[in-house]
């Protein structure tokens, strides 16, 4: 259970560093500046699919901590 833990808290992070910044205009939001922080952008190709991974090891992360501390 641990291994598993430790194999998926290892992917999690290198999908979150892969992915491209959605935030690229966090700086300007505190100074002031003008920013497209909140447009809609609709993610294609690879970003999606980035995504929907990075989503899917983070559910199974949460289910596998849930589950050792039952166990």
């Amino acid at each position: 259970m641990e291994t598993a833990l430790l194999i998926i808290s290892i992917l999690l992070i290198i999908m979150v560093l892969l992915q491209s910044g959605k935030a690229e205009g966090g700086a300007s939001i505190i100074s002031g500046g003008q920013s497209e922080l909140f447009a809609n952008r609709k993610e294609r190709g690879s970003e999606l699919v980035m995504t929907r991974i990075t989503a899917l090891l983070g559910l199974a992360f949460f289910v596998i901590c849930l589950v050792s501390m039952f166990i």
